[in-house]
């Protein structure tokens, strides 16, 4: 059986035996913040769990890095939606030691895409829109000064409320210990 049929077999036992209920919370965040923390498996529930908080505590965005890549990308834009729409007061980011993001190098991503089959023309093409994928792809050397960086492009944004604290912190994902990097609550 596959991975999909095994997940949705799985899915179809949790409807039926309703172990949804004990997840079933509203769409505001009961903590009114939005957590935005690396998409790495090791974070999936440890990043909340260090911080004490269960489902319907907090939005949570989880992306490569915890970056804020654009100011008008998907990152940012639900980051603006949890303040404005869901009634998040605060902003917290959260990077990672031993963070695969930090050390990527563009290369050997851009080698993998042709290797599967992306037309090297379009890298290309790209670069000549005005896409540096090479910048886009490029890592950071230390995760401190990503989460500041990260955390001034919220705190900065136009469309932000200026009186939302930005917190930044940075969990280790061996035991959970989270280090202040930024507090929020210093800038209001």
């Amino acid at each position: 059986m596959s991975l999909l049929h095994d997940l949705l077999e799985y899915n179809q036992q949790f409807v039926e035996n309703k172990e949804y209920e004990k997840y079933t919370t509203t769409k505001s965040p009961d903590k009114k913040m939005v957590l935005v923390s690396c998409m790495d498996t090791r974070l999936t529930e440890l990043s909340t769990k260090a911080l004490g908080l269960k489902n319907g505590d907090i939005k949570h965005i989880q992306n490569a890095g915890a970056m804020i890549a654009h100011p008008y990308g998907s990152t940012m834009r639900s980051i603006l939606v949890a303040v404005y729409m869901l009634g998040a007061d605060e902003v917290m980011i959260m990077g990672h030691h031993d963070c695969g993001f930090g050390a990527l190098q563009p290369e050997p991503v851009m080698e993998e895409m042709e290797n599967r089959g992306i037309n090297p023309g379009v890298i290309d093409t790209l670069k000549h829109s005005g896409i540096d994928i090479k910048e886009w792809l490029k890592g950071f050397d230390s995760v401190e000064e990503s989460v500041t960086e990260n955390v001034a492009k919220v705190r900065q944004h136009p469309l932000m409320v200026p009186d939302i604290p930005v917190h930044g912190v940075v969990i280790n994902p061996d035991d959970g210990k989270i280090d202040l990097v930024t507090d929020g609550y210093e800038y209001n």
